[in-house]
């Protein structure tokens, strides 16, 4: 059975002030786990993985200027041996299909924390995926639907890329096209570009619809 050699330093993301302390008391109780960084945003947590390459980084799905979603994507990229472990208050079949697309290897809800977090800190320390037991419903009842889907004739609406979902984001959080294209050092040409595709996969005729999409779909914490 593989095992963890040495500490498993842990990287925690959450704009919340009271999960991030609540998290660190739980993980330092265990005598072979080190909180090794604290990010209030995704990509304040994008930026210390990449520092501290932590062996597991504990994400939220909603936080300010980045979503849980794209950093886990940003993190696998820059630090491929740090695994995430989503821990949130959403359970939605599309968001879990998406985080583990990103290269997420756990998911965990947050009314669940104190009777499954240690298993899922362990499990991903080894390298192995967990997911408690209402996620992998939510997961099983999904591939059941799309099973039978075919014969309904339903379609997908067509997915944000991860470059428009940042893009949402940071204008739902209130930011200007220049301030977008500054933060993410492109052309206010191609920002505008950006959101004009936006508002026509998401149907949204200004930015209060966008505001809107970007909170259903838990891509922003305003």
């Amino acid at each position: 059975m593989p095992h963890q050699s040495g500490p498993v330093r842990i990287l925690i993301a959450d704009d919340h002030d009271v999960v991030r302390h609540g998290l660190r008391a739980m993980l330092e109780a265990h005598a072979n786990w080190e909180v090794c960084g604290e990010a209030l945003n995704g990509r304040e947590a994008v930026e210390l993985a990449a520092q501290l390459l932590p062996d597991i980084a504990i994400l939220d799905i909603s936080m300010p200027s980045l979503n849980g979603l794209d950093a886990t994507r940003m993190i696998r990229k820059s630090s491929p041996k740090t695994e995430v472990l989503i821990f949130t208050m959403h359970d939605s079949e599309q968001l879990i299909r998406e985080v583990l697309s990103a290269g997420a290897k756990g998911y965990l809800l947050k009314s669940d924390a104190a009777r499954s977090m240690v298993a899922a800190v362990e499990a991903l320390s080894v390298h192995r995926p967990y997911f408690n037991w209402k996620v992998s419903e939510t997961i099983l009842d999904g591939f059941l639907r799309a099973a039978v889907a075919p014969m309904a004739g339903g379609t997908a609406g067509e997915p944000l890329t991860p470059r428009e979902r940042e893009i949402v984001q940071l204008l739902a959080e209130g930011l200007s096209n220049k301030e977008v294209a500054t933060r993410l050092d492109i052309s206010i040409k191609t920002v505008e570009t950006h959101r004009s595709t936006v508002m026509r996969k998401v149907d949204a005729h200004s930015v209060v619809d966008l505001v809107r999409y970007a909170l259903r779909n838990n891509l922003t914490s305003i």
